[in-house]
């Protein structure tokens, strides 16, 4: 059985590529650059023996860099979203994981600027960037861009970042909605 192809604009589906590309590679660059915050927030988890720790709080960044690179070119968006989901679906099914016990107040680590404790919007986050990512894999692009589509990529791009950014300083603020606890 193959998956129907989704026909979008070429213009969204790239602008939804890089604006991924642009949260993966940002979030790795965030637990690349301080490695030991980062191996701190694994273990908060509790979900690995201490040895298998610093194996994935290594191999996780990298693999979502990789992922980020990947879904900016359409011959390695496959790929790149597949690692992608693999990425977020590990992250997500700890982050449940963790909310079921009642550990709310533990790091995500998600790589964000703020501390950002766990909470069932961040798992609703992360269900619309794996819905995005899906979208990207299997968007069919029906025409080739011109010279506008691709300033209109980069403004989409940066706007869906900013909103992005918004939503993530929303979770860390905790605000007092059901919705976000």
């Amino acid at each position: 059985m193959t998956i129907p192809s989704l026909v979008f604009d070429p213009v969204a589906v790239h602008g939804l590529a890089a604006t991924l590309a642009i949260l993966l590679m940002f979030g790795a660059w965030q637990k690349l650059r301080d490695p030991l915050v980062f191996s701190a927030a694994v273990e908060n988890y509790g979900l690995l023996s201490a040895s298998w720790v610093p194996v994935l709080a290594f191999c996780l960044p990298i693999m979502e860099a990789a992922a980020g690179t990947m879904l900016l070119l359409p011959k390695t968006a496959m790929l790149g979203g597949a690692t992608a989901l693999l990425v977020l679906s590990l992250a997500t099914s700890a982050v449940v994981i963790n909310l079921l016990r009642g550990r709310r107040d533990i790091d995500c680590g998600c790589g964000g600027l703020s501390h950002q404790p766990l909470s069932w919007g961040l798992v609703s986050r992360n269900l619309a960037l794996m819905a995005a990512i899906l979208v990207v894999m299997h968007g069919d692009i029906e025409r080739s861009l011109v010279w506008l589509d691709y300033l209109t990529v980069a403004a989409s791009a940066l706007a869906l970042f900013g909103l992005y950014a918004i939503f993530n300083q929303l979770l860390a603020n905790r605000p007092g909605t059901p919705i976000f606890r």
